[in-house]
Order: structure tokens, then sequence, then C-alpha cells
């Protein structure tokens, strides 16, 4: 498919990464049709999406979903369903979609998390590495890949397991900007707990690679290859260094937990060592690799 104009539907293309991507695959000559809530110029709905089904297209993409670390909404049985149902069901619309189709897509890649390897401060994980099934959000990673799974289908599968995506105008970055801006910024807790990052650009980038090369499919890690080496610490001076402040300040892990509940703030005080070993082999390039030079192009 390299060098031929696509025509991809994103699912959650109007969000931080999903926005990124769109743009992205536009400058390459690609065609892109977003599903979301609403319909629009060059948007379908998911309600239009499950009565009319896929727009002819040459491959489709899922990034939908609920922001997990949402502060301002509480850690309960509801927003735990939001969670799963914006994950998990519109995993499941488009695959449905996929089978569906009178011309199937060729490419069908979902976007899931690191969250599916076990938290360990020395264990390393390549896409190979067992996980998936010993807490919630490891759970909600396995349910949303088998989601996606379309046995016999034509549409080959890759599923790209994001670490904390650092960009601007959105995800982490945009939560922590102003802490770290007043110089009130620091560690999570120990700090010594794992950070798997990836720069929005790389995290686009490998999608875009997993579409337009024919012969990749199955998982890809989507973390920076130095993430394996940077601890929360680590990252909070690196942080605070590129914006010329000081990172004197951790917060402490009572303080998460009372912000965003146990069950989450496992996400923040706990971390993976991963490694894009798969990502590598496939000839992805990285654009960011090391921690200071994304930062840098994030905070100029």
């Amino acid at each position: 498919m390299r060098g031929s104009a696509m025509r991809v539907v994103v699912g959650g293309g109007t969000g931080f990464v999903g926005r990124a991507l769109t743009q992205l695959l536009r400058s390459r000559g690609h065609q892109v049709t977003h599903v979301s809530r609403q319909g629009g110029k060059d948007r379908i709905s998911w309600k239009e999406l499950s009565r009319t089904g896929l727009p002819l297209c040459d491959a489709v993409v899922n990034l939908a979903g609920e922001n997990v670390l949402n502060p301002f909404r509480r850690w309960g049985d509801a927003f735990c369903k939001e969670v799963i149902s914006s994950r998990v069901e519109t995993t499941k619309t488009l695959a449905k979609a996929i089978v569906d189709a009178e011309q199937p897509p060729r490419a069908w890649v979902l976007v899931t998390g690191v969250g599916y390897y076990r938290p360990s401060p020395t264990a390393e994980y390549t896409e190979d590495s067992p996980g998936g099934n010993f807490d919630f959000f490891s759970r909600l990673v396995s349910s949303w890949e088998t989601a996606a799974l379309i046995p016999g289908s034509p549409a080959r599968g890759v599923v790209v397991r994001s670490g904390v995506v650092l960009g601007q105008g959105g995800g982490a970055i945009s939560q922590m900007l102003w802490p770290f801006r007043l110089g009130l910024g620091g560690p999570l807790g120990s700090g010594l707990q794992p950070f798997p990052w990836i720069h929005i650009r790389d995290l686009t980038g490998i999608v875009c690679h997993a579409l337009e090369n024919e012969c990749l499919q199955g998982v890809l890690n989507g973390v920076a290859p130095s993430s394996s080496a940077t601890s929360n610490g680590t990252f909070a001076q690196e942080f605070a260094a590129a914006l010329g402040r000081p990172a004197l300040l951790p917060v402490p892990a009572w303080a998460v937990r009372a912000v965003f509940g146990a069950e989450r703030a496992i996400m923040l005080l706990e971390g993976q060592r991963v490694l894009p070993k798969r990502t590598l082999e496939s000839g992805y390039r990285f654009i960011f690799p090391d921690l200071p030079g994304a930062l840098k192009d994030i905070v100029a």
C-alpha cells in the first residue's frame, strides 16, 4: 500500500492522537473519514456506522477511548463501564462493520496500551511477553484486543500497545504543564517506577507505518526505544529542565490515590519497562528515540 493513496476510516479521529494521525495521513495523500459521536463533513457517527455499515475504504484504525486519567471523574462503576465500552464496544462495532463489508478493508489497526504488561521495576517486556490478566487495566486491554480479532478476515490485523503519549495540546503533557511551569512539579510517589512513553509523532508514525506496509501484522509496542530506562523521577527532572524550572516537589502516593482512587493510581505509581522490539525490526525509525529531544520539541 506504500506509495498509493488509501481511504482510511478512523474511530476516535477527533481526539488528541486522532487529530495528529489525520494530519499525518492527509499529508501523505491519504483520505480520512472519522467515526465520532456526531456526523458531519468527512465524518460519520457511530450510530450511522452501525446502521449503514462501513464506507468503502482500504483501512480502518480505532483510537476511541474515554480518558482513564480524567481527574474530574470519580473512579466508580459508572465511569469504569464508560472506560470499557468506549474501547471494547467501539472496537466490536468496527470489527463487525469490517466482517459485514462487501469489500472489506485490507488493514485493521487498533491502538491499546502497555497496561497489558504487569508493572515491575525490573522486568523488561517485548511484544511476545505474557500479560493481560492480573488487574482491571490488563484485563481491559485483553478484552479490547480480543474484540478486534476477526478470524479468517482478509484485513490484516495490527495492535499497537502505546505508552504514555507525549505531545503539545493534549495527553499527559497538558495535565502536567502548569504545575511544572509554576515550579510545583515533581515525581509521583517514589519516582522510581518505570515511565513508558512515546512522542505523539512516533505513535502516529507507527500507525501510518503499519497501514502502509502490507507485510506487517500482529503486536507492535508503541514506546520510545529509550523509554525502558526512563523512570517517573527522570521524566520529572527532564520535563522541568526543558521548561527551565526545578522539579523539587514530589507528589506523595497518598495524594495520587486520593485524587484518582487506588485502582487508577496504580497507572501512575507503578509502571512497565517496555521495549519496541518488533516495531524496530519492522523497519520503523523513531523520530524521537530519546526523552530530552522529545520534550524539547514539545515545550519549544
